[in-house]
Formats: structure tokens, C-alpha cells, sequence
């Protein structure tokens, strides 16, 4: 059901500067509350869409349709995020925190100048056996009352115990044709965090990798996301409409990439060597 809102009740979604993104590292856990985390809510204002942004955007990541890429509204999507995580009602820590997984639909054209509304809602999901604890998330952009899209997100808030058991050999997935690939250079994590907003330091440099408890810096997650989907569009001649990712492994900066389609079965695989780090599904609009 597309949630009502109000523009003048929704504040104006704040902007991945410094200053918030050093409230995000420096936010600490607090005691976790015996029964349920009460789902968390907000709604944002992103009074209009910076199209100079969205060109810049798509030139970095590889694409090449004169338009809002669908992977670009994770950008302020991410910024609702972690405004709403920063609330005292989130018992967690903000830094370490996992994204696992996304998803993203488009469902109408996007609008002109029109403000967009962005709504989320954050459920905390009941420990696992393991002691793992995951979150659910949803936010729904919409403008005069239509829905534009929605993305659906899963972090992982605090790790389990782990089983002891080996993990053996990867499971072959993702057979299809290789349609692309690409070679993360050291400078990539910072190129994206540019374009992105998201300055964190795992993804920057050696140094800041390492002060986060990571031996070497990673790519971000949605960096690998959106060029799989300029790689398919690209591959396919039309947009993509719908895209899931599941994050297998971390891409290490310096690695390659390596993407494999299945068009038939609306599947893809980004390999580095020969483990999986991201899969998902697609369909074309």
C-alpha cells in the first residue's frame, strides 16, 4: 500500500557531508530492549533532482541512456537510511554495519521538478540461532501521490556465532555469457565515493581500511551493483526496470570483475576469480 505523505511535514533528506557521516561512525550501540525493536519510520523531502548529479553519475558508472539510472536512487535512498538508523530507536551501531542484500523496481517515469517524497520503514528482525541480527528495510519514493520506486534493502546489524564447520568448495552459479568486465583500481573506492557520497573508509584506502578492521579497502557494494546494471542495459538495448543483488563476497580493490548474464532466466553473477561476490536477478522495462 503506497504511504500517504505530507510535504510539509517531511523535513528536506540531509546530505552525506562530512559531519553526518562522522555521526554515522561515531554512533554507539545502546542496550538492546528485551522484547521487539519497534519498526522505525520517517519520511524526507528531496525537494527536486539534480540532473548535473545524475550526468555525473551516469558517466562514472557506465552509462549511457539519457535518464535517471535505475541504481541511482540508492543514492538518497541511503541517505534515509542512515538519517533513520541514527535515531535513538536504533539500539545498534552504525559502523560494521552489513548491507546484504537490495533490491529496486522503477514504476513510473520520473518527474520533472516535482519534489520527490521518500518513505521508510526499518524493521529489526528477531535474532537468529546464531545470534545474528538482520534488519529489513523499505523505502517508497513517490511524487504527487505516484509511486516512482521502491527499494528494499538488508543489513546485517550484528554478526552470529560462527558453526566451526568448513565452508568447502563455492557452488558453481551463474552460467550464462560473460557480457563484461572491469578492473578496480586503487583510486576506484574514492572515485565512487565522489560521485556517491559514501565516504566510508573501508572503501577509501589501505590505511582506512585497516583502521575499520579490514586488511585491504573494498568497493562498495552498489558501485558493483550499478555497473552490472549499465553492463546489462548495455548487453540488452533497454533499461532495467527491476535489480536484485545479493552480496556473496566483498570485491577487493585492485581485483577484476567478471559479470555473467543468463537473459533467459533474467539472471546475472559478478565473479572475481572464480567466487561469486554478487548475484541477483533482472527484468528490462
Amino acid at each position: 500500500m503506497l504511504r500517504s505523505f505530507d510535504a510539509g511535514l517531511a523535513p528536506v533528506l540531509p546530505r552525506m557531508g562530512p559531519g553526518f557521516i562522522l555521526r554515522v561512525l561515531s554512533k554507539r550501540a545502546r542496550a538492546v530492549p528485551a522484547g521487539p525493536v519497534a519498526p522505525l519510520t520517517s519520511r524526507f523531502t528531496l525537494p527536486r533532482l539534480d540532473f548535473a548529479h545524475v550526468a555525473r553519475y551516469r558517466a562514472a558508472l557506465g552509462f549511457t541512456a539519457d535518464a535517471v539510472p535505475l541504481t541511482w536512487w540508492y543514492l538518497p535512498v541511503q541517505r534515509a537510511h542512515m538519517a533513520t538508523l541514527l535515531s535513538d530507536a536504533f539500539p545498534y551501531r552504525l559502523a560494521g554495519i552489513v548491507h546484504v542484500e537490495n533490491a529496486l523496481i522503477a514504476h513510473a517515469p520520473v518527474p520533472g521538478d516535482t519534489a520527490i517524497m521518500l518513505a521508510t520503514c526499518i524493521d529489526v528482525l528477531p535474532t537468529t540461532a546464531s545470534g545474528a541480527v538482520y534488519c529489513a528495510l523499505e523505502t517508497v519514493g513517490s511524487a504527487g501521490g505516484e509511486r516512482i520506486f521502491t527499494c528494499t534493502s538488508s543489513y546485517l546489524a550484528v554478526r552470529g556465532a560462527r558453526s566451526g564447520k568448513p565452508k568447502g568448495e563455492q557452488p558453481a552459479v551463474g552460467a550464462g555469457t560473460v557480457i563484461d568486465s572491469w578492473t578496480l583500481g586503487p583510486s576506484s573506492g574514492r572515485d565512487y565515493a565522489r560521485v556517491s557520497g559514501d565516504w566510508n573508509p573501508i572503501h577509501l584506502a589501505r590505511w582506512s581500511a585497516r583502521l575499520m578492521g579490514l586488511p585491504a579497502p573494498i568497493i562498495h557494494g552498489m558501485h558493483s551493483v550499478a555497473r552490472t546494471c549499465a553492463a546489462l542495459e548495455a548487453h540488452g538495448g533497454r533499461r532495467v526496470a527491476a535489480l536484485s543483488a545479493r552480496f556473496r563476497s566483498p570485491v577487493t580493490l585492485g581485483t577484476t570483475a567478471r559479470l555473467s548474464c543468463d537473459e533467459p532466466a533474467g539472471r546475472y553473477t559478478l565473479h572475481v576469480g572464480t567466487a561469486p561476490a554478487v548475484e541477483g536477478v533482472f527484468r528490462f522495462g
